[in-house]
């Protein structure tokens, strides 16, 4: 059984952290969005996986806590001796009802559901009164995946003024929606395609908001609150043979801060990054979506990652993994946003 421990929500945390290069428990955070048989296989996971990750964490002694505390003790580096875990799902399927919910409830382990409201009570959707079954018990947490769904990043051609009030709709008529609908919404928002710019962060950041990503890794303090990563579970990318690395992971000694803001101006991007003690550029590796293994240049202590030819989609990714001892990995996940190619 895996435990639940109530947790206490700590105050908003500057965006300034401190780095000391230490591994220890951090928070990993799991994604999903349908969990059944038939729905769309590139956002499904299979009731028969979706149970057999949840043997994984309890067979690893992980605790499955509340996002928002979680996260938030992951932040002020106040983390327990061993990591913990977030379970989030995305867009509020009808699936995640019927399916994932009953599983979860049984032992009241914590999850999250990010709702984007306009799609409420559509075809393969919860309506409000599912929602409201589920918001009603103490360790389900409801939160906002904006009015839409639409993709929020500054469009090219965009002018400021139409952006500013886009979003400002988008994020603020969601968060009423669900205060007026189910009594309270926490601060919660995951970015829809997890896409977000620089501008879209300090809106969050603004609001004291946390922003979650699809970014893979785990939260530590070294982690921004506003480009928080998630692990994606579904059926592709939530197998166990890699699932037990992606449990234990720790998050890379890196503040997340300081990396660039993913939209790009030159394909492919380069990441430069500045590896300090325990940390050696003879032991970091890094991958790019879609290519596997890709090489880095190295001058000193800095890395500088760019793949080796530019990718034609709309998002992908740079990720760095190095060992943090007893097995365990840090790792990063660099969201790159690509404005030229065409929304989803």
């Amino acid at each position: 059984m895996i435990n639940f421990r109530k947790l206490i929500t700590l105050p908003a945390l500057s965006l300034m952290m401190a780095l000391p290069y230490t591994a220890k428990a951090d928070l990993v955070v799991l994604q999903y969005h349908h969990v059944d048989d038939n729905t769309p296989s590139a956002t499904s996971t299979s009731r028969s996986l979706f149970k057999a990750q949840l043997n994984m964490i309890s067979d690893l002694g992980l605790e499955v806590v509340p996002l928002g505390p979680g996260t938030r003790q992951a932040l002020s580096d106040e983390a327990q001796q061993t990591n913990q875990v977030a379970i989030t799902f995305d867009d509020a399927y009808e699936s995640v009802y019927s399916v994932a919910a009953p599983i979860l409830d049984q032992q009241k382990i914590p999850y999250t559901i990010f709702v984007n409201t306009n799609a409420v009570g559509g075809h393969g959707y919860m309506d409000w009164a599912e929602l409201k079954e589920l918001g009603r018990k103490e360790w389900v947490t409801i939160a906002n995946h904006s009015v839409d769904h639409a993709h929020l990043a500054r469009r090219p051609g965009e002018s400021e003024e139409d952006w500013h009030e886009r979003t400002n709709n988008s994020l603020d008529q969601a968060q009423r929606t669900l205060e007026q609908q189910l009594g309270a919404a926490e601060g919660l928002f995951a970015y829809p395609y997890g896409e977000y710019d620089e501008a879209l962060e300090q809106k969050l950041n603004d609001k004291g908001w946390l922003g979650f990503g699809q970014q893979s890794g785990a939260i530590g303090h070294h982690s921004h609150p506003t480009r928080l990563p998630r692990f994606p579970m579904a059926n592709a990318y939530g197998q166990l043979s890699s699932l037990k690395d992606k449990l234990n992971s720790k998050a890379f000694p890196i503040d997340a801060g300081s990396l660039p803001d993913g939209v790009i101006s030159n394909n492919p991007p380069s990441l430069t990054l500045t590896l300090q003690a325990p940390l050696s550029t003879a032991r970091l590796t890094c991958f790019a979506s879609g290519l596997g293994r890709i090489d880095f240049s190295v001058k000193g202590e800095t890395v500088t990652v760019q793949a080796p030819k530019a990718l034609d989609a709309r998002r992908f990714r740079y990720n760095c993994t190095h060992p943090a001892g007893d097995g365990s990995f840090y790792w990063l996940s660099q969201q790159w946003l690509n404005l030229d190619a065409p929304e989803d």
